[in-house]
């Protein structure tokens, strides 16, 4: 007992004293306080005394941004897999406009005592938004992980897929079609995946000698819509290749070019990212850079049960590198006269 008190105390940042106080159901202890004991107590794998065990849950939080994109579901499947065959159950997060948002669902996973959270496209993939509620959990000491590229300074480990070499093959993909005006459809400007693809594409665009122009780049939300409507733009400006960030983004990219009464991929090629379900059977097929999700599933939960175990975990990103794709949404550029 004294061993399990001193790893739980030493695990919440408090005394031995207070550990006992909380198990012990004794007065002169703060909620936060008491709320971070018991999810230490969870997190080592202790189980809780009798009057408290029903407050114990074995849960692990998953916050998503969305469940359109067919790439989310498909990532909480494999996450959901992966836990269940270590006795843990995922809590399905799911952000939505004018809703609930990941501050608020960090704060409800808190009072649940879950053993640990992993995010996936959270808050932390956008520069400008506020990244508090990250603090709340560091201060519980709170097992985490992220799911792609993240802003500097976070203390959680990232398993990321490559977002520069994303880049690298689907730009590198279009120029060996021909094609020497391409278009980016991407996230907001504040977005982290989005500018580090952007930067790499820049550099690959130089190295082959193609101009580059700003004008080229069209920010978006990540919807079907909003890639209709930036791909408009794009083609307006004469573009015979778009890269998108996604792909619903491609998907929006190839309905705007038929609005024009232009083929894919006779007129213009698209590029997709994720290789997200059916794909390979959309009007054309989607030439997409495949996330490897299964990979970086198995890798996500691994990094949590080690932080779990009480495990070193440093907040380092773990690469991943993405796979391009080809079907028929890319052809030759087609020749001016």
């Amino acid at each position: 007992m004294a061993r399990r008190i001193a790893e739980v105390a030493a695990r919440a940042g408090v005394s031995e004293a207070t550990v006992s106080r909380v198990l012990n159901g004794k007065p002169g202890v703060s909620e936060a306080t008491r709320s971070t004991v018991l999810t230490a107590l969870d997190v080592l794998g202790y189980e809780r005394p009798t009057k408290l065990r029903g407050e114990r849950a074995r849960l692990v939080g998953l916050v998503l941004p969305e469940l359109q994109n067919p790439i989310f579901p498909a990532l909480a499947e494999v996450v959901g897999a992966h836990l269940a065959q270590h006795g843990l159950t995922p809590v399905l997060c799911t952000r939505t406009a004018g809703g609930v948002g990941e501050s608020e669902y960090v704060d409800l996973l808190l009072e649940q005592q879950v053993a640990g959270v992993v995010f996936a496209g959270g808050d932390y993939s956008q520069a400008d938004a506020d990244h508090s509620h990250y603090d709340r959990l560091v201060n519980r000491k709170l097992p985490a992980v992220l799911i792609n590229a993240a802003i500097d300074d976070l203390a959680f480990p990232r398993v990321v897929c490559d977002d520069a070499i994303a880049a690298e093959q689907a730009v590198g993909h279009l120029l060996s079609l021909g094609h020497t005006r391409i278009g980016f459809v991407l996230g907001p400007s504040d977005h982290v995946p989005s500018e580090h693809k952007l930067a790499a594409a820049v550099q690959v665009l130089e190295r082959a000698g193609t101009p580059y122009s700003p004008e080229l780049v069209e920010r978006s939300l990540y919807s079907l819509q909003s890639g209709q409507a930036a791909a408009t733009r794009l083609l307006q400006r004469g573009v015979t290749g778009i890269v998108c960030a996604s792909d619903p983004l491609a998907l929006g990219a190839i309905r705007a070019v038929r609005r024009m009464r232009l083929g894919v991929p006779e007129d213009v090629s698209v590029v997709g990212y994720d290789d997200s379900a059916f794909m390979s059977a959309t009007d054309p097929p989607l030439t997409t850079v495949r996330q490897p999700i299964e990979a970086m599933g198995r890798a996500a939960i691994t990094l949590l049960l080690r932080q779990i175990a009480g495990a070193p975990t440093p907040p380092e990103d773990i690469f991943f590198e993405p796979e391009l794709v080809v079907r028929q949404s890319t052809g030759a550029a087609k020749l001016r006269n």
